[in-house]
């Protein structure tokens, strides 16, 4: 049994604004066995002995955290393997986190999370603010002998109070896009990414059964794997917070990065900004991580008070659950990104209403997002929540996502006496918990 998905909320005590320096720090590299993280060098050189820095707005908010991250695994473990239910104990801890109703620290962290897929000096490397000068990083995971995978960059403020880590999302082509296609599709199919003919021989997990059946403990045990980047990601946070116990840590994102950031966030009790995720609410629920008790009298589903904030767009299908059905590019590459339901809170642009952009999987790139939305200054969103309509925020307000369900076609138990369906369904689209996407 999965331990209650209820959740003590991440509350809006909010303090006095404050101001942030961030600069690359260190040379990290992950071992060869993703358990412990080196510090081998600093990370950055910069003409002229000048340290970039660059300032995000920041205020203070009260969260729980687990007392324990070794409790707190053993007792995930306990339910993922055994299906046991077991208490885990919570403090409740004030942290200093992004001011995501500010458009330039939200734009900022946005290239922070698009520099997880570059190193410094190449094209797609994002410059920050204006003073920055050309710098050199070394971030994690990106050392050629170590096993591709788990990629992102670490940035710390000068005083390494406060700490971002930024993670890779997925690439299509490059030495990481085998691991990333394999995680994409374990977590966020509906059952092991019955898509297309590259999965017919090697499917991520063997859970189908016939209908639309999937059994729900050979799901459980293929999480449990190592290859899967959460498990690497639990290495890489219990390394920082050792490294540097008295910072604030911030998780940030995009794409399946994303989902990690916020998957990482739940589990450590962790700010996490999540940039155009596939709905990872439904493998937290697989992952059985436990979560605190529900506060009295809560208003909102538990699940959306977790230190989660999304921000995407509507032109982008993957976090709305729509890029699925034989027709979509997604399947047609071998995707199935079936979900749609997010932790936390959500911050939606509107740009197919707003901006008049054509619904079209090409604007879930970051470059799309950092360049021709987050970027753009001088928008203003309105504010419809039981008020006034045009109070001109220039960044949408987080809202709870009431209502959402993943993979409803879908029947989830103990079907494994009837084994395996082996034969391939020629239509491409069975097992799809959504409707197909307008692409």
């Amino acid at each position: 049994m999965i331990p209650s998905l209820l959740i003590l909320s991440l509350s809006s005590i909010v303090f006095a604004a404050q101001d942030i320096s961030f600069q690359p720090q260190h040379k990290f590299h992950l071992s060869s066995d993703h358990s412990s993280l080196n510090i081998q060098s600093p990370a950055f050189t910069s003409p002229l002995d000048i340290t970039p820095t660059w300032t995000l707005k920041s205020t203070q908010s009260t969260l729980y955290r687990p007392r324990s991250q070794s409790a707190y695994q053993h007792a995930r473990l306990l339910s993922l393997q055994r299906g046991q239910s077991v208490p885990v104990e919570w403090d409740q801890v004030k942290v200093t986190g992004p001011d995501l109703t500010d458009r330039h620290t939200v734009a900022q962290l946005g290239r922070m999370t698009g520099n997880a897929y570059a190193l410094p000096g190449e094209k797609n490397w994002y410059e920050i603010d204006d003073d920055w000068s050309t710098v050199r990083s070394f971030p994690i995971g990106w050392d050629p002998s170590s096993e591709p995978g788990f990629r992102g960059h670490v940035f710390l403020t000068p005083s390494n109070t406060t700490a971002v880590l930024s993670i890779k999302g997925t690439t299509l082509t490059g030495p990481t896009s085998k691991s990333d296609k394999f995680n994409d599709n374990l977590l966020f199919s509906c059952c092991c990414a019955r898509v297309d003919v590259t999965w017919v021989f090697k499917q991520v997990c063997g859970c189908y059964r016939k209908g639309w059946r999937c059994d729900n403990v050979c799901l459980r045990d293929a999480l449990v794997e190592d290859s899967l980047f959460y498990s690497v990601g639990i290495n890489l946070v219990n390394n920082l917070t050792a490294m540097y116990p008295n910072a604030d840590i911030w998780l940030v994102g995009h794409s399946l990065g994303g989902a990690l950031a916020s998957l990482l966030g739940t589990t450590f009790g962790l700010p996490a900004i999540a940039f155009e995720s596939p709905g990872e609410l439904l493998a937290a629920q697989r992952l059985a991580l436990p979560l605190p008790p529900s506060p009295p009298n809560s208003s909102h589903l538990p699940t959306s008070l977790a230190p989660v904030t999304h921000i995407y767009h509507t032109a982008d299908p993957i976090p709305l659950g729509t890029c699925t059905g034989t027709l979509s590019p997604c399947s047609q590459a071998g995707y199935a990104l079936e979900t749609r339901c997010h932790l936390g809170k959500s911050i939606v642009y509107d740009t197919v209403g707003k901006m008049g952009w054509r619904v079209d999987v090409r604007t879930h790139t970051i470059k799309n997002v950092v360049t021709r939305l987050l970027d753009v200054e001088g928008l203003s969103w309105d504010d419809r929540e039981g008020g006034e309509e045009g109070d001109g925020l220039e960044v949408p307000r987080a809202r709870v996502e009431d209502g959402c369900v993943d993979c409803y076609k879908w029947e989830f138990g103990d079907y494994d006496d009837e084994g395996t369906e082996d034969d391939l369904d020629l239509d491409l689209g069975v097992g799809l918990g959504v409707e197909v996407g307008a692409l």
